[in-house]
């Protein structure tokens, strides 16, 4: 099983351009350092919001490129629905190329809106505009020169798109949430799913990761083609006494304040530790019980492939940061065989 990590390059609260671009340096630290202690992958959101730094996540990626030699990178999620496929491939195959066949890309429709108003996009077209997106996307990346029509974009009539990647194929991934139809679309498609499962009971997405294997299996492709992932919420450090004093008072005023938004009521000690219990989606915790739920959640979902974690939404120092990838590496990975 792949051990990895996602970030959405959490932004100061507060914080001037200094403080930004420190945040962004001390963020490229910690990619280089999961890279030393043997992470699989590192994976860079994309967010249009003052709380985020991640709007151009190939950007830093590039430069994440140049600092590590082994760890695969990637997006997480890009929101395929408001970019525009050709420069998306053109981005990420840049991306393969300066790290030596390590990109990855991660599409999905984003779990929040702003991206369509500065975009200049149709809310109502939600799930139309990333099903064409994904198409030509998928097309551009198995041919070379394109002849494709669409809605939402100029028609291309045999252009060619370059620079093309380092590997055979780009691995390209679909990003989704508890929607049926996406989960049945990406295994239709023979793609590889990564679930966000950020809240609720992990081993009740069981049907919808049935539903993406049957399909896959419909449409002709090998199991093996039809890999799962995951990406939770998480946190470890050298006792779990520490990993909850450290995680939740960060976690709690994140949420909370999304919560606000969406209508979610504010989050409680007890609502934490339901979550972090044996069935809850939260990775909180030390080394041996983080590893033990990986393995609880993996069996649950019927296998996985990768497990990915979302560190930076809790407000947490960047040494505590470095040091919960450390033990990731060291200790948790390990464990996981």
């Amino acid at each position: 099983m792949q051990l990895g990590i996602d970030s959405f390059a959490a932004a100061p609260t507060g914080g001037t351009a200094s403080d930004n671009a420190t945040a962004l340096g001390q963020l490229l630290e910690r990619i280089e350092r999961a890279d030393q202690v043997g992470l699989d992958f590192f994976g860079i959101g994309e967010h249009h919001r003052r709380e985020f730094l991640d709007s151009a996540p190939a950007v830093i990626l590039g430069a994440a490129a140049s600092l590590t030699q082994r760890i695969r990178l990637g997006s997480a999620v890009a929101v395929l629905s408001a970019a525009d496929p050709v420069r998306v491939f053109q981005q990420f195959a840049t991306l393969d190329l300066l790290s030596h066949g390590r990109a990855e890309l991660v599409v999905g429709r984003g779990s929040f809106t702003e991206a369509f108003p500065l975009f200049g996009l149709n809310l109502h077209d939600y799930d139309a505009l990333f099903e064409e997106k994904l198409a030509l996307l998928l097309q551009i990346r198995d041919q070379e020169q394109v002849s494709w029509s669409g809605r939402f974009r100029p028609a291309l009539t045999g252009q060619a798109v370059y620079p093309r990647p380092m590997q055979a194929q780009l691995p390209i991934w679909r990003g989704v949430g508890g929607t049926p139809e996406s989960f049945v679309r990406a295994g239709a498609m023979g793609l590889p799913l990564m679930v966000a499962i950020i809240g609720g009971e992990t081993h009740r997405f069981r049907p919808l990761v049935d539903l993406y294997r049957e399909a896959g299996k419909q449409a002709g492709f090998a199991p093996e083609q039809l890999q799962v992932g995951l990406h939770s919420l998480g946190y470890v450090a050298e006792t779990t006494e520490q990993a909850v004093a450290d995680y939740y008072p960060g976690y709690a005023r994140t949420f909370t304040r999304i919560g606000r938004e969406r209508g979610w009521p504010p989050v409680t000690p007890g609502h934490f530790e339901a979550q972090r219990g044996p069935r809850g989606a939260l990775l909180v915790g030390n080394p041996e019980e983080v590893a033990a739920k990986i393995r609880r959640h993996a069996e649950a979902l019927g296998g996985v492939s990768r497990v990915t974690f979302q560190m930076d939404n809790a407000d947490l120092a960047p040494e505590k940061l470095l040091r919960a990838i450390e033990l990731l590496g060291e200790r948790v990975k390990p464990l996981l065989g």
